[in-house]
């Protein structure tokens, strides 16, 4: 029974009728400068700083980019440690628009729209819409292999009115397309 799938599936690829299998969407070639593993600035583990890294890749046969992120936050000021992982997968949406799931092991769950306006800029804005405040999480490409990031937030009543939550610098560990 396999031979006999595999063999209509054969057939169908050669004759056009599936798409081709491995072609990366036009639309998330912007954010190829993201694909790799990713440290922390030069501050991590300093007194008071987090550390940590992210990853992205492609998956899905190239048809998504997977971020998964983890960061360890020391004690500090009478807080505890406090360590936070998430997933944001990102894909072309309804008329190629790119989108965004971000998901995170403190239950926050944020729906992005993603532009990448200009050449190593790649912006992430939640819906004004959505109940709660509002999210922006913006990456640069900086010199050689950095990346600068920014997450923001506004409040729902003020939507457009963003203030730094946390901002840092990432280094690459290793490139991959």
């Amino acid at each position: 029974m396999r031979t006999v799938f595999a063999l209509i599936a054969a057939l169908a690829v050669a004759l056009g009728a599936l798409p081709a299998l491995a072609e990366t969407p036009e639309a998330l070639r912007p954010l190829s400068f993201l694909l790799g593993d990713w440290r922390a600035g030069a501050n991590a583990g300093a007194p008071g700083q987090g550390s940590g890294g992210c990853a992205f890749r492609l998956d899905l046969q190239d048809r998504v980019i997977v971020r998964t992120n983890h960061a360890e936050y020391p004690a500090a000021g009478g807080r505890p440690a406090v360590v936070h992982d998430d997933l944001m997968v990102i894909y072309p949406g309804d008329g190629g628009a790119l989108r965004a799931d971000y998901y995170d092991n403190e239950g926050h769950v944020i729906r992005y729209g993603v532009t990448a306006a200009a050449e190593g800029v790649v912006t992430f804005l939640s819906d004004a819409s959505a109940p709660g405040p509002r999210y922006r999480l913006t990456y640069r490409r900086g010199n050689g292999v950095v990346v600068e990031g920014r997450f923001e937030m506004a409040p729902p009543d003020k939507p457009d009115e963003f203030k730094t939550y946390t901002a840092w610098e990432m280094t690459m560990r290793v490139k991959g397309w």
